[in-house]
């Protein structure tokens, strides 16, 4: 039996779920706002003070660390606005405003509170309900997401800036000083610097009721790096309260991919280790806790594992929850057809809904030089080349928050700017002097890289009426996982979680593949490319990549052979297609393996 949801919203971009909670969390539902764009989040904050009526008094970049002060101040107002909501609704009993209703409605069958609310409800006990509600009825966590690689370094002038004014640490304190009681996301990786400066903050660690005012959810791709991150935590005397897995393809965003270790047999190295898990990371924080003489709760704390990444379907929802025994799975890319819950233009929309295979691939657009998602036709594209075609490729660069690259001086600038690609095109152009062919090759790679910065924020000002076309143009990105491809409609809130919860069915094609099945069809396609981009003859170092890669795909096939005969209840109509499809990518692999060893041309 459930308590409350058991589903989130994950993350996704910097506009498009920047509000999320102001529309959901009152019903129970959590899901996370990204931390970077903090002129994304000062607009929000002037849009959300105008439609409440609430004083706004900006936050401009003069200020002594603004980008901190921002964050504070946006979260707390956006926690504030979900506290009023929650409040009228929990006093929603005796109106006809049908959200007490709506909230109930959309709880899982089996949850708790819905049942106890029914038990109120039947017996008439109106007065009793309402003192319940006050002291039961959960809200949704306002989280949080900090991408830690995106940490760039600021500057005052030409003057550098400590490192605590560095992006993520400057979005990290942000919430931090907020009111919040919610969870930091981290994502993409370690972050050593960032992690250490955690310690600084007193509402990260736990009293001695084991309470945790703002806690850790790590996204994690495997148990060996779930592992080795919440050690290196809890030895600063922090812990851990989430570990998130998400499917290294079968996602939205930046695609961090494994090396062919596949979700299933993941989730299972979870399942099999949690507990030793737990007690590792907890004993190393004990004594960390100790160390520091702080507070040690006097029972272990809590530990959840979630997972996320192409999930679409009920029945893969519960199977998740049921074997591997996840505590919530995460639902992204569904929701951007969800208007209620988050911000996506008119035109984006309809590409979303109208959305096949072809048109939602791994692109090289992002400028972290990570596997990105994309959508063809989105206007950034467009806009980015128009720019090509006026011979003024890359961006003006308003936002700065990828400049990673130091190939032209000590300060850093971003691959998608015109600064770089101007330089970068300048030096190609007379390397390649006498092979126009190979130049052409090179510039396709430097012109492709794209703004990001923007683009993930445009749809939400073009939504919401805020564009600010002077200074950053209109070009919207979006970055939706595989899945969209099996969603073709606008639906509404109620409408997406009773898909959740296999009330009602949204999904209209009837071709679409078992998440698993998708995500190694994903893995097969991208080892064939990668095998395609590489140089002959092949490096000791990419032919143990194949190998290596090859192995892991092909134990992932055999692993969910044996759950699919395990778990006959769950895939006994599904069997026989399960199995073809298998036996399909076991072949394929076979021939990337044989194409490397010479055997096939």
């Amino acid at each position: 039996m459930t308590y409350g949801h058991n589903f989130h919203i994950p993350v996704m971009g910097t506009g498009f779920t920047i509000d999320t909670p102001a529309k959901v969390a009152q019903y129970g539902i959590s899901s996370a706002i990204s931390l970077v764009d903090d002129t994304l989040v000062e607009k929000m904050r002037e849009f959300y003070c105008k439609k409440f009526d609430i004083p706004f008094q900006e936050i401009s970049e003069k200020i002594e660390d603004f980008r901190a002060k921002r964050t504070t101040a946006y979260l707390n107002l956006i926690n504030e606005i979900v506290k009023n909501k929650f409040e009228d609704l929990k006093n929603s009993i005796n109106q006809k405003s049908g959200e007490l209703e709506k909230y109930m409605e959309m709880l899982p069958d089996v949850s708790e509170i819905k049942l106890r609310f029914n038990h109120f409800m039947q017996n008439n006990n109106l007065k009793g309900l309402q003192n319940w509600l006050q002291h039961h009825l959960p809200i949704g966590s306002i989280d949080v997401n900090i991408m830690t690689k995106l940490d760039g370094e600021n500057y005052k002038g030409n003057e550098k800036l400590p490192q605590e004014y560095n992006d993520a640490h400057a979005s990290l304190r942000g919430f931090a000083e907020s009111d919040l009681d919610s969870a930091l996301i981290l994502s993409a990786g370690m972050n050593p610097r960032l992690y250490s400066y955690i310690e600084k903050f007193e509402d990260f660690y736990p009293n001695e009721k084991g309470e945790i005012k703002k806690k850790i959810i790590l996204k994690v791709s495997d148990y060996r790096s779930a592992l080795i991150q919440g050690k290196f935590l809890a030895k600063k005397g922090i812990w851990i309260s989430e570990y998130r897995l998400e499917s290294g393809l079968n996602c939205g965003g930046h695609a961090f991919a494994t090396d062919g270790y596949l979700m299933g047999p993941i989730l299972e190295d979870f399942k099999e280790n949690r507990s030793i898990l737990k007690e590792t990371v907890h004993s190393i924080l004990v004594a960390a806790l100790e160390a520091k003489g702080k507070p040690v709760p006097a029972q272990p704390l809590d530990m959840k594992i979630t997972a996320q990444g192409g999930v679409g379907t009920s029945e893969e929802h519960e199977f998740l929850m049921d074997y591997y025994y996840v505590d919530s799975v995460g639902w992204g890319t569904p929701f951007l057809l969800v208007p209620e819950a988050t911000n996506v233009d008119n035109y984006t929309f309809g590409l979303l809904a109208d959305s096949k295979e072809d048109d939602l691939y791994l692109s090289g657009i992002s400028p972290l030089g990570v596997p990105f998602n994309s959508l063809r036709g989105n206007t950034k594209d467009i806009e980015k080349q128009i720019n090509v075609e006026k011979n003024r490729p890359g961006s003006s660069c308003p936002k700065k928050f990828i400049e990673i690259n130091k190939e032209y001086g000590d300060k850093a600038i971003c691959v998608a700017s015109r600064q770089f690609q101007f330089l970068k095109l300048k030096e190609l152009k007379e390397f390649h002097a006498e092979d126009d062919k190979k130049y052409q090759e090179e510039f396709a790679k430097v012109v492709e890289k794209t703004c990001i910065c923007t683009g993930l924020g445009n749809s939400l000002l073009l939504k919401n009426k805020m564009e600010d076309k002077k200074r950053y143009g209109l070009g919207v990105t979006i970055c939706p996982g595989p899945n969209m491809a099996y969603y073709s409609k606008k639906v509404t809130l109620k409408e997406m979680v009773s898909h959740v919860y296999g009330k009602t069915n949204v999904i209209e094609r009837t071709d679409r593949p078992h998440v698993f099945i998708k995500e190694l069809n994903l893995y097969v396609d991208y080892l064939k490319n990668k095998v395609e981009e590489m140089a002959r003859p092949l490096t000791a170092k990419n032919e143990k990549y194949i190998d290596t890669f090859h192995k892991n795909l092909n134990e992932g096939i055999e692993y969910y052979k044996e759950l699919f005969n395990k778990k006959t209840e769950q895939f006994q109509d599904k069997k026989e297609n399960l199995f073809k499809s298998l036996d399909q990518f076991k072949e394929e692999l076979n021939e990337v393996k044989l194409k490397v060893m010479g055997v096939l041309q």
